[in-house]
């Protein structure tokens, strides 16, 4: 069997971080950190006379929700996750705010050492949901907040 075939390690992070305005929150968990094209499905009669089913690239490129977990922070008033969304939520999203309502951020991860592993920067989020766990006197577990941020592009940088 040939050394090279596996010639580095796995990404395995231990740390998931949301970046945004120059804040480093911490995540326990993330989804959706989809990048898709588009693609558009094409029926035609070939030469033969039999049918032909063709994939085709589309004209966009999907942009996915991504899902956040973290730990609920204890003061919602003093988070910036929940001022934005509280912002977005009371004010709206008027055309001529919408540059001030959107935002461009990464999720960054790092291994057991610290080590940036991995970087998707996303593109025009913004929070549309914020979802508590269950909660249950009869649990130690910290309570969670899962977010969903709704974003026009995504990339992997690193």
């Amino acid at each position: 069997m040939p050394n090279d075939l596996i010639s580095t390690d796995p990404i395995v992070a231990r740390n998931f971080y949301l970046n945004i305005d120059g804040e480093n929150l911490v995540l326990s968990g993330v989804s959706g950190l989809d990048i898709e094209l588009e693609v558009v499905p094409l029926n035609q009669n070939g030469k033969d006379g039999k049918q032909q089913h063709i994939k085709t690239l589309g004209g966009t490129i999907k942009a996915p929700d991504i899902s956040i977990t973290r730990m609920a922070p204890l003061s919602a008033e003093n988070d910036p996750v929940w001022k934005w969304f509280k912002d977005i939520r009371d004010g709206g999203m008027k055309a001529d705010a919408r540059d001030t309502k959107r935002k461009n951020g990464s999720i960054v991860l790092y291994d057991s050492s610290y080590t940036e592993v991995g970087r998707f920067n996303f593109f025009n989020g913004w929070p549309s949901k914020i979802g508590t766990d269950a909660l249950s006197t009869d649990s130690n577990e910290p309570m969670k907040e899962t977010i969903t941020l709704v974003v026009e592009r995504i990339e992997r940088v690193k």
